[in-house]
């Protein structure tokens, strides 16, 4: 399969202002497709689900039909789709139920390579329960997380092992099913982050090894909503807090409140979006299939931009570059020498580079580096990035000198 980026980038009508969004680790642009289904929804009329009216039944249909396209995405289920605002949120949420069941003695297991998001919902979970947190840590010279520490960290009373996909600011993708592996053999849950992983390849939560996986659709062209995703049988035993008359099933139990029906419409149109990215993907099968074709054709073309763009930067001396993973979502992290990371930033954003500084709430990361408090400028590329885009913020770095 091959991948037109000028027909991608044609779908986006904010590209169209000019200026070099780079800042898609952060959150993305949307496609007209995304934007007239969430139009669409609410001119034809939309409320609460489950009434005995046409415009309940139209939102209980979008409800269905965009858990039907999460699943598809990742390789879940249906029925296994949870919604929330975002993956802070429903990890928040899932960190309470978990830990209900957790007792001094156990433990749980996180990384020094996660976003906050995974982390300190977990750490402030455990201290409640009196459960001991252990730490896999990062290679700093490369920006790895090693696998094989895993078999030291787990044991018979580990409860959880939450791990990213890949770092929101080396990009760093760890081997997760060793991971996972190691964590199920102790009889261990395994969480994986997947909101930075999830635009860029194609993923299989069972394949991870994932017994429950995040996603949010900002990150990948749709609207701010986030979902969490597990087998259904995973999230059964678990009693989150809710209202009383509220849904009890799985998976409505761990939504709290009305969902954001129109959005919603928005995230399966992302979805079919994603499906459709690359040149021959409308050739027919199933969404499922089509998704992994397209994804895997993105991950082949965001892996050759990104190695311009480091080379790029690898040949200036005022540069400093953060990670070097073999296997790496196309996001970079640098410093330019004499400037704060902030001002690189301030400077790209006025020649129209769109790039993010500081820490990106990798906190126990930047830390590690031993980059706080400043952190370093983040430039991340998507699906719609051209040659173009890289070349404008080589060009930039390099007048900084």
């Amino acid at each position: 399969m091959t991948f037109n980026v000028s027909r991608v980038r044609a779908a986006y009508p904010a590209l169209g202002t000019g200026n070099a969004y780079l800042d898609g680790a952060a959150g993305t642009q949307v496609p007209t497709a995304v934007i007239d289904a969430v139009a669409a929804a609410y001119r034809e009329g939309i409320s609460n689900t489950d009434g005995a009216f046409a415009a309940s039944e139209r939102s209980t249909n979008i409800v269905a039909e965009c858990r039907a396209a999460v699943a598809d995405l990742v390789g879940g289920v249906p029925s296994g789709v949870v919604f929330g605002p975002s993956t802070t949120e429903l990890i928040y949420r899932l960190s309470a139920a978990l830990s209900r069941r957790w007792v001094p003695g156990d433990s749980i297991v996180l990384s020094r390579l996660d976003h906050d998001a995974n982390i300190r919902p977990w750490v402030q979970a455990a201290d409640r329960a009196g459960v001991a947190v252990r730490w896999a840590e990062v290679d700093v010279a490369t920006g790895e997380l090693p696998a094989p520490q895993y078999a030291h960290l787990v044991g018979p009373r580990t409860r959880l092992v939450a791990v990213t996909a890949a770092s929101n600011i080396l990009g760093t993708r760890p081997d997760l099913a060793a991971i996972a592996a190691a964590a199920h053999d102790a009889g261990a849950l395994v969480f994986v982050d997947g909101v930075h992983a999830t635009p860029h390849m194609p993923v299989d939560v069972s394949a991870l090894g994932a017994d429950f996986y995040a996603t949010s659709a900002y990150k990948w062209a749709g609207p701010h909503v986030a979902a969490l995703i597990a087998a259904p049988e995973a999230l059964e035993p678990l009693r989150p807090d809710k209202l009383l008359p509220s849904a009890d099933d799985v998976p409505d139990r761990f939504e709290r409140g009305t969902l954001p029906f129109a959005d919603l419409a928005g995230v399966t149109a992302a979805v079919e979006h994603l499906a459709g990215l690359g040149m021959d993907a409308s050739t027919g099968g199933s969404r499922r299939e089509r998704i992994l074709a397209s994804m895997t054709a993105v991950e082949a073309y965001e892996t050759e931009l990104f190695g311009k763009l480091l080379d790029g930067l690898a040949g200036m001396g005022h540069v400093t570059q953060y990670g070097k993973a073999v296997h790496r979502a196309p996001t970079a992290y640098f410093n330019v020498a004499g400037k704060t990371s902030r001002e690189v930033a301030e400077i790209l954003g006025a020649r129209g580079i769109n790039v993010w500084s500081g820490d990106n709430y990798a906190y126990e990361l930047v830390k590690v580096l031993g980059l706080q408090p400043e952190g370093a400028v983040r430039a991340g590329l998507v699906h719609y990035n051209d040659a173009s885009d890289v070349d404008r913020l080589l060009s930039a770095v390099s007048d900084l000198a």
